[in-house]
C-alpha cells in the first residue's frame, strides 16, 4: 500500500473515532423516601378533577363516556375562563394541576335545609388551633383582616370568641381531619369551607400540609432584641454581607437572629428568631430553653426529637434528664424548617452530603422538577432524611378571605380577578373585585354597620416581650400540652374493682371501659386478658378525664366522644373540638349524651335517658322527627340507662352493675353483669 493509501486509511480511522459519541454525564434523578408520586395518566387526572369539582357525575355509562368528558371539559373551561375547546389541551391540564380551593365549582359542597346565608349580621368565629408555620399573632391578624374584607362592604360584623360555640369554627388539619372531605398533602387543595347553617356548616378548614405565609416567603416574627417583636427583613445586610435567613454570625452563644430593617449595619435593629436554644412553648417548663444533651428513656439526645409522641410534634427536655425530672417543652419551628419530605418541621442541616458531594445551601440536584430541597442531617447518603426548602408559600390572608366568602354563602366566581375565583394567585395590593361585592351585597345588602361588641372572655395573656433576650415569662402556647409517652399508669389498677364506669363502647374492634381519665380494653379474641389501663390523654390528648359516651363511624372510622354538653371528633390523630352539642341541633335543655352507637347507613343514635336522637354522621345534624321516646322504640330496657352501646351486633343498655342486651329485632335476650360477662372478671 502506498503512502497515499495509508493516509486515506488513517483519515478514515480518525473520522470513525471522532464520530463515536463521547460519554456525557446525564442528570441524576432520585426517588426520595416519603415522597408520594402519582402514577395517574393525564386522562385519569382530568376525570378525577371533573368528578371532584362537580363537572362530571361519579358514574358514567360506557356508551356516552367520551361525549360526557368532552361536555364536562367545555363546561370547566367556560367556568374557569379558559379557551373552550372540549379537549384536554395543555392549558386545561395546567389549570387542573394549579393550587385551589377544595369547594366544588358546580353543585353544593354539602346538603342542608335553608338558605345560603346567615339569618343574623353579628357573626362570631373561633380559632380552634394554629399552624406552626406562623406566629399565632400573625395568624390572628390574617384572619381578622380576611373578615374585614367582607365587613367593609356589608352590614356584617365579625367577633372573635374564645369559649362557647361560634357561627364559624376555624381549623388547621391534614388529610383526614374530621370531616368527609380529606385534604391531599402539599399543594393541590389548600382549604375548604361550608356554607352557613347548623353543625359543621359555616366552618373553614385549612390544610396544614401547606406552607402558610403572607404570600412572599417565610414570615419570622422576632422575640426580644430591640425591635419590639417586629418581623425579620430578608435580605438584610450585616457586616457588609447579605443574609436571606436568620443567622448566628456575630454571636458567641449560637442564637439565631435577624435584622428587622434592610441594613443592620446602619439601623442596628434586630430580634431573635425562633429557636429551642432560646425558648420552648407548651409543655411544663414555663418556656425554658432546651437542655442538650438530655436523657429520655435511657437514650441521650443532642437535639429536638419526635420520639415518644404520636402527633409528630418536636420536643426536648429542659433539664439534663427527662426520665428523672419529667420537664419538657415543644421546639419552635425555625425559619429553615423543611416542608414535606420525611422530616416535616425539622431544620435543614448545612453542610450536608448528597451522592458524595457537600452542599452548603438548598439544592435541586436529584430532582427532575427542580424543586429546592435539603437534608435534615449532615449526610443524606447515610440517613435519607430530607424535606423541601421553604418557598413563597400561600397567603393565609387571601385564602382565608376566599374561604370566609364561602362561609357567608358565596359560591365560586368565573371572573379570574375575583376573590371567589377557585384558583389561588397571589395579589400584592389586594382590592375586593366588584363581582365579589355584588355577590355579598346581594345576600346581605350594603351600608354602614355598627361596631362589633368586644368579647369579654378573652384569655389573660401569659407572655410579655422583655427587653432582654432571656425569656422571663411563659411564651404563649399553640400545641397540645401532653407529655411524651411514658408508662405513668399503674398496671395494678384493677378494672374489676370499678363499681360503675363512666362509659363503655366498642372502638377499633375492642370493647373500651372508661373511668376517671383511664381506660381498659378487651378484645373478642382474648376475652380473659384484660389490658392494663392507659391514660385517655396518651391516646386522645384533647379529651377531658370524664367521658359520657363514644362511638365509631364504621364507614369513615371517625370516633366521636361526648362529655357533658361538648363533643370531640377524632380522625386518626386529628381532632375537631370541643364543640357544643347544640351544633348538632340538640336543644339547650339536653344536659348531655349518655349513650350512643353508629349504624352502617351513615346514621348514629344518641341517647339521654328517656329520649334519643338520630344523627346524620356526614352532615352532623339531627334528623327531623327526633327526639323519640326510648321506652317506646326500645321497650324492656331501663329508661335511665347510663351506658348505651353496640357490641357484636347487639344493643347494650347498662344500669348500675347490670346490662340489658337487645337483638336487632329489639327483643331483650339477656340480662347480665358488666363485671363478669363483659369484663370477664373472676368470680370470688
Amino acid at each position: 500500500m502506498g503512502w497515499l493509501g495509508i493516509l486515506i486509511l488513517v483519515a478514515i480511522l480518525c473520522s470513525m473515532g471522532h464520530s463515536a459519541p463521547t460519554a456525557s454525564k446525564s442528570p441524576v434523578s432520585v426517588i426520595f423516601p416519603g415522597e408520594i408520586r402519582s402514577n395517574m395518566t393525564s386522562v385519569e387526572v382530568a376525570e378525577w378533577y371533573l368528578v371532584k369539582f362537580g363537572y362530571l357525575p361519579l358514574q358514567q355509562g360506557p356508551s356516552n363516556h367520551h361525549v360526557s368528558i368532552k361536555k364536562a371539559l367545555s363546561q370547566m373551561q367556560r367556568k374557569l375562563g379558559l379557551k373552550v375547546t372540549g379537549n384536554l389541551d395543555a392549558e386545561t391540564l395546567e389549570a387542573m394541576k394549579s393550587p385551589r380551593c377544595g369547594v366544588p365549582d358546580i353543585g353544593n359542597f354539602n346538603t342542608f335545609d335553608g338558605e345560603l346565608k346567615w339569618d343574623h349580621h353579628d357573626i362570631t368565629y373561633r380559632i380552634l388551633n394554629y399552624s406552626p408555620d406562623l406566629d399565632p399573632d400573625v395568624i390572628d391578624d390574617a384572619f381578622a383582616r380576611a373578615f374585614k374584607v367582607w365587613s367593609d362592604v356589608t352590614p356584617l360584623t365579625f367577633t372573635r370568641i374564645y369559649n362557647g360555640e361560634p357561627d364559624i369554627n376555624i381549623l388547621f388539619g391534614t388529610e383526614d381531619h374530621g370531616d368527609p372531605y380529606p385534604f391531599d398533602g402539599k399543594d393541590g387543595l389548600l382549604a375548604h369551607a361550608y356554607p352557613p347553617g347548623p353543625g359543621m356548616q359555616g366552618d373553614a378548614h385549612f390544610d396544614d400540609d401547606e406552607f402558610w405565609t403572607l404570600g412572599t416567603g417565610t414570615v419570622v416574627k422576632t422575640r426580644f432584641g430591640n425591635a419590639g417583636g417586629a418581623q425579620c427583613h430578608f435580605p438584610f445586610v450585616f457586616d457588609g454581607q447579605s443574609y436571606n435567613s436568620c443567622t448566628s454570625d456575630g454571636r458567641s452563644d449560637g442564637l439565631p437572629w435577624c435584622s428587622t430593617t434592610p441594613n443592620f449595619d446602619q439601623d442596628k435593629k434586630y430580634g431573635f428568631c425562633p429557636s429551642e436554644l432560646l425558648y420552648t412553648y407548651g409543655g411544663n417548663s414555663d418556656g425554658e430553653p432546651c437542655t442538650f444533651p438530655f436523657i429520655f428513656d435511657g437514650v441521650s439526645y443532642d437535639g429536638c426529637t419526635k420520639d415518644g409522641r404520636q402527633d409528630g410534634y418536636r420536643w426536648c427536655g429542659t433539664t439534663a434528664n427527662y426520665d428523672q425530672d419529667h420537664k419538657y417543652g415543644f421546639c419552635p419551628n425555625r425559619d429553615i424548617s423543611v416542608i414535606g419530605g420525611n422530616s416535616q418541621g425539622d431544620p435543614c442541616v448545612f453542610p450536608f452530603t448528597f451522592l458524595g458531594k457537600r452542599y452548603n445551601s438548598c439544592t435541586s440536584e436529584g430532582r427532575s422538577d427542580r424543586k429546592l430541597w435539603c437534608a435534615t442531617t449532615s449526610s443524606y447518603d447515610r440517613d435519607k432524611k430530607w424535606g423541601f426548602c421553604p418557598d413563597q408559600g400561600y397567603s393565609l390572608f387571601l385564602v382565608a378571605a376566599h374561604e370566609f366568602g364561602h362561609a357567608l354563602g358565596l359560591e365560586h366566581s368565573d371572573v379570574k380577578d375575583a376573590l371567589m375565583y377557585p384558583m389561588y394567585s397571589y395579589v400584592k395590593d389586594f382590592q375586593l373585585h366588584e363581582d365579589d361585592v355584588r355577590g355579598i351585597q346581594y345576600l346581605y345588602g350594603s351600608g354602614p354597620h355598627p361596631a362589633p361588641p368586644k368579647p369579654s372572655d378573652k384569655p389573660i395573656p401569659t407572655t410579655t416581650t422583655p427587653s432582654t433576650r432571656t425569656p422571663t415569662t411563659t411564651p404563649s402556647t399553640r400545641a397540645p400540652t401532653t407529655t411524651p409517652l411514658t408508662p405513668s399508669v399503674n398496671p395494678a389498677l384493677d378494672a374489676c374493682k370499678v363499681k360503675m364506669f363512666d362509659a363503655i363502647t366498642e372502638l377499633q374492634g375492642a370493647l373500651h371501659f372508661f373511668k376517671d381519665g383511664l381506660y381498659w380494653s378487651v378484645t373478642s379474641k382474648n376475652k380473659n386478658a384484660l389490658q392494663s389501663p392507659r391514660n385517655i390523654s396518651d391516646t386522645w390528648p384533647a379529651l377531658p378525664t370524664k367521658i359520657d359516651t363514644a362511638f365509631q363511624d364504621p364507614t369513615s372510622k371517625n370516633i366521636f366522644f361526648f362529655s357533658g354538653r361538648k363533643f370531640w371528633q377524632y380522625t386518626g390523630k386529628s381532632v375537631l373540638g370541643p364543640r357544643s352539642i347544640e351544633k348538632l341541633g340538640l336543644s339547650k335543655d339536653v344536659e348531655g349524651i349518655m349513650g350512643s352507637f353508629a349504624r352502617d347507613n351513615g346514621k348514629a343514635l344518641l341517647f339521654n335517658g328517656e329520649r334519643y336522637w338520630r344523627l346524620n354522621v356526614k352532615t352532623l345534624t339531627v334528623d327531623k322527627g327526633y327526639p323519640r321516646l326510648t321506652d317506646v322504640d326500645y321497650a324492656g330496657v331501663p329508661s335511665d340507662s347510663h351506658d348505651v352501646f353496640l357490641y357484636q351486633g347487639k344493643y347494650y343498655f347498662c344500669q348500675d352493675r347490670f346490662f340489658w342486651r337487645m337483638t336487632s329485632r329489639k327483643q331483650v335476650d339477656r340480662v347480665g353483669y358488666v363485671k363478669y360477662d363483659l369484663l370477664h372478671c373472676p368470680e370470688h
